[in-house]
């Protein structure tokens, strides 16, 4: 079964390597007549690859050691659960779930209106590329990374899951990031091919035709970002939820070029402005997607996520390369006849355009910040990477202006000037009183203070205009769009106290003791020892208190697996509210029974994970065409 396995992958590729070829010659001949044929091969190339997913889900659940997958990350204690999501723990795996999902939405595409708007010569082009990505993916797992590597003989049990993985947020965070890393492959590819074919004026604009793929990877791949935070956050036991680690950023790049071709695309909808540019950042965007795997599966930057140099690396860099001359290429080759010179930044036109850059500039950041250990080997012996505090530094200012230009481009007219002045002087006003508000009350960090205003200042100006101007709350796509914003908004609010305003404290107690930690009062009042699936932990019991009434009971755990030594685990307990948040790690107890503990209080932590779930939940509002104009 698992040679049979291994069989369709290759049968995969060939089909694979077969119909992009057969595509590259029809165009070159001006023919369309095989793309019938296309069409069939890639189903058939998905349906293999379904099946050999499956048998990989089949060997995981079986406890099926003769795999050397499935021996490496599960074993006999491992809850069948975990062990069908241990399919994307490892780098074959994640890349067999990666392609698998490229396929699958390529299936999408296929059965969609979408296909049906788009000419023949277009979906020449797009199968082309589309295919010559899968050959890729394809030729991957069949060389470098084959999840169907048999030993022999099996052994009794499998080495078992990496503790810091049997969480729920790693559950689905990395299956999330790869569905938005798939779905982008989609309009990246719609782009280009519109933009080689030349056939745009007479098909429509791929952007338009594609808004519902890119929305879907938009909002997977936001997803996936914010589950790997959280998970951060309780598993990590650091008690933060981002700590620009270089594989964490890799999977931020794609996002912040998105987002930046998400406010250019709503100029080349309203403006008829900027298409080559759309074109390019949809392409780009994809590129970043295969940028952060090889990040991640190169060894090139050493990361706690990371798996290392597998052999996929220089194929990895190869691809990136080529895909990117093509992305230059195919955005430079096409114009518009009809595009127009934008205006300019007193307009809300020229705003938009800022905000991209604005975004740009901070995915140029991350990436030339992330790879600087490879830069700097050319002047030093010993590179090291760039401490948190750069990051902080650089980027979240420019984060926080992003959040006042939120505030500020919904009252600004397409031509330039004020177009609701009574909302502009409104929303200034809010600015003003939360900045002196929260100042006074305070929290003095320039950088908070102007993150958190902007955010409520856009908060109130968003809500005003939703109240005033009824045709917004008709229009399915400003809805999406200014729903999005609150959730961006609620969680700049989030980030802009949680990060610098949180308390910490490492203390020792004995049971019965109570310390202070930021008003709350906590009492260490028990210990206790026990056992899970393939574990043992001991357990604190602490009682929390403020003002003498109850908060909640914290019990922080401390775990040792017994597939990984005496290696200990935090497991983190929280006291969740929409204030303030108790934050607890038991960090170990000596033969006294004193247990040193780890105590946070962090203001506003769980508005970050609320306005995230509004920012993944309102593109689902926005996927239908747009058909009339909106202000």
């Amino acid at each position: 079964m698992h040679l049979s396995a291994y069989l369709l992958l290759v049968a995969s590729l060939l089909f694979a390597l077969f119909f992009a070829g057969t595509a590259a010659i029809q165009i070159w001949q001006g023919r369309t007549t095989a793309l019938p044929w296309m069409e069939k091969g890639h189903l058939m190339l998905t349906a293999f690859m379904s099946v050999a997913s499956a048998v990989l889900l089949h060997a995981l659940a079986n406890f099926d050691f003769s795999l050397v997958y499935v021996a490496s990350y599960t074993d006999r204690a491992l809850p069948l659960f975990y062990r069908l999501t241990a399919f994307w723990a490892g780098q074959a795996g994640s890349m067999l779930f990666w392609g698998w999902s490229v396929a699958l939405f390529g299936v999408f595409f296929l059965f969609s209106p979408v296909y049906r708007r788009v000419s023949e010569p277009t979906r020449m082009w797009f199968w082309l590329l589309f295919l010559a990505m899968m050959g890729f993916f394809l030729l991957v797992l069949t060389c470098w990374s084959n999840p169907f590597t048999v030993v022999d003989p099996a052994p009794a049990d499998g080495n078992g899951l990496n503790p810091l993985l049997q969480n729920p947020g790693m559950i689905f965070h990395p299956p999330l990031l790869f569905l938005g890393y798939g779905g982008f492959a989609i309009p990246g590819c719609l782009a280009l091919a519109q933009s080689l074919s030349g056939m745009r004026l007479s098909e429509g604009a791929w952007a338009d035709h594609a808004r519902p793929f890119t929305l879907v990877a938009w909002l997977f791949l936001t997803a996936g970002i914010v589950l790997g935070g959280w998970w951060a956050y309780m598993e990590l036991g650091w008690g933060g939820y981002w700590a620009w680690d270089p594989v964490e950023n890799a999977s931020l790049i794609p996002w912040l070029i998105a987002s930046a071709y998400l406010h250019t695309a709503v100029i080349e909808a309203r403006r008829n402005k900027l298409h080559r540019v759309n074109t390019f950042l949809m392409a780009l965007t994809t590129i970043s997607a295969f940028f952060a795997t090889y990040l991640v599966r190169s060894g090139v930057v050493e990361s706690l996520h990371a798996f290392g140099d597998g052999g996929v690396g220089t194929p990895l860099l190869i691809f990136i390369i080529v895909f990117t001359a093509v992305a230059l290429g195919g955005s430079i080759l096409w114009k518009h006849p009809d595009a127009k010179p934008l205006s300019g930044v007193e307009s809300r036109e020229g705003f938009l355009v800022m905000v991209a850059w604005v975004l740009l500039a901070l995915g140029a950041i991350i990436l030339v910040a992330t790879m600087w250990p490879v830069f700097s080997k050319f002047w030093v012996d010993k590179p090291v990477g760039l401490e948190p505090a750069f990051y902080n530094r650089v980027c979240l200012p420019l984060f926080a202006v992003l959040v006042v230009m939120l505030a500020i481009c919904p009252w600004l007219g397409w031509k330039g000037g004020l177009r609701n002045k009574v909302g502009a002087v409104t929303a200034l006003g809010l600015f003003v009183g939360a900045a002196g508000g929260i100042w006074a009350a305070g929290y003095t960090i320039p950088t908070a203070v102007l993150g958190a205003a902007g955010a409520i200042a856009a908060l109130g100006g968003i809500v005003m205009l939703l109240a005033t101007e009824p045709h917004l709350r008709r229009s399915p796509q400003s809805l999406a769009a200014y729903g999005v914003h609150i959730g961006l908004a609620l969680t700049a609010l989030g980030v802009a106290f949680s990060g610098p305003y949180k308390t910490e404290h490492e203390v020792i107690m004995q049971q019965g003791d109570t310390v202070q930690v930021a008003g709350y009062d906590v009492t260490f009042k028990a210990l206790y020892e026990g056992e899970g699936p393939g574990y043992i932990f001991i357990e604190a019991e602490l009682d929390v208190k403020k003002n003498g009434s109850d908060v909640g009971m914290a019990q922080p755990q401390r775990r040792i697996y017994s597939k990984f030594g005496k290696q200990a685990f935090a497991e983190a307990s929280t006291i969740p509210g929409l204030g303030n948040e108790f934050y607890a790690v038991l960090l170990g107890v000596d033969r006294e029974g004193k247990a040193t503990l780890h105590l946070n209080v962090t203001p506003l932590i769980n508005w970050v994970w609320i306005g995230s779930i509004i920012m993944c939940l309102f593109p689902f509002i926005g996927m239908r065409r747009r058909k009339t104009a909106e202000a």
